[in-house]
């Protein structure tokens, strides 16, 4: 979680352990839309597009790679070998999260890959779809302060947005109201971990926009995937 219960308590939030940990659920998804970042370390895969040239550019600050594969209609293509792409991380001063394919190299030792058969870009040339599937570890080492604070404010403001008048209350019974009148209900879509995260232009906070602008990830701002 982005910031802890009481934190979320001292911004405004209110109702039992339950509610409040569910306002802070809503506003961690709210806050990774907006940013198209992770703020804590996270094991997952993204898919993002392969540029010409073989740049892969990341929607998340990438840590580790633990494997790239080209994404094609057909069988499973086989993941890359290390040698066949190079990480790059925005934790570096100057770099950007990103996966460079090795497209102009060659490795004789792989098959496919070797240096009469076109090497990785001919290898490439069997699975190429534009796009590859990134696994490894993402996210930042240690949540921001700003993020923990967004965090705590934006669970406030969402629950005080969704809390019924008394006549929404009796005009709707199905709600789940708490004794200081919150609905406190809030129910996943079945599809929704199926359905690729596009990114939102504001969290619905404008303090909270304020206070992550440092950390949008302007490289997922036109890539589908991941968390």
């Amino acid at each position: 979680m982005l910031c802890t219960e009481q934190q979320a308590r001292d911004a405004g939030c209110t109702g039992d352990t339950p509610a409040v940990l569910a306002w802070i659920a809503a506003a961690t998804v709210r806050i990774t839309r907006y940013t198209s970042q992770l703020f804590e370390p996270t094991d997952t895969a993204v898919v993002a597009d392969v540029a010409p040239d073989g740049l892969v550019i990341l929607p998340r600050r990438v840590r580790t790679v633990t494997s790239v594969t080209p994404v094609w209609d057909g069988p499973d293509a086989p993941s890359l070998p290390s040698s066949a792409y190079r990480v790059t991380s925005a934790s570096t001063v100057g770099q950007i999260d990103a996966v460079r394919i090795l497209v102009g190299g060659y490795d004789d030792l792989v098959a496919g890959a070797e240096s009469y058969n076109g090497g990785w870009a001919g290898l490439f040339d069997r699975y190429w779809s534009q796009q590859v599937t990134v696994a490894g570890s993402f996210g930042l080492d240690e949540t921001p302060v700003e993020a923990t604070q967004a965090c705590a404010l934006l669970a406030a403001h969402l629950q005080a947005s969704a809390a019924p008048s008394d006549a929404d209350a009796e005009q709707e019974p199905g709600l789940d109201v708490d004794d200081e009148g919150n609905n406190v209900r809030i129910t996943d879509s079945d599809d929704a971990s199926e359905t690729a995260v596009s990114p939102e232009s504001s969290t619905g906070l404008a303090v909270a926009d304020a206070l992550l602008a440092p950390y949008i990830n302007a490289g997922g701002r036109f890539v589908l995937g991941g968390i």
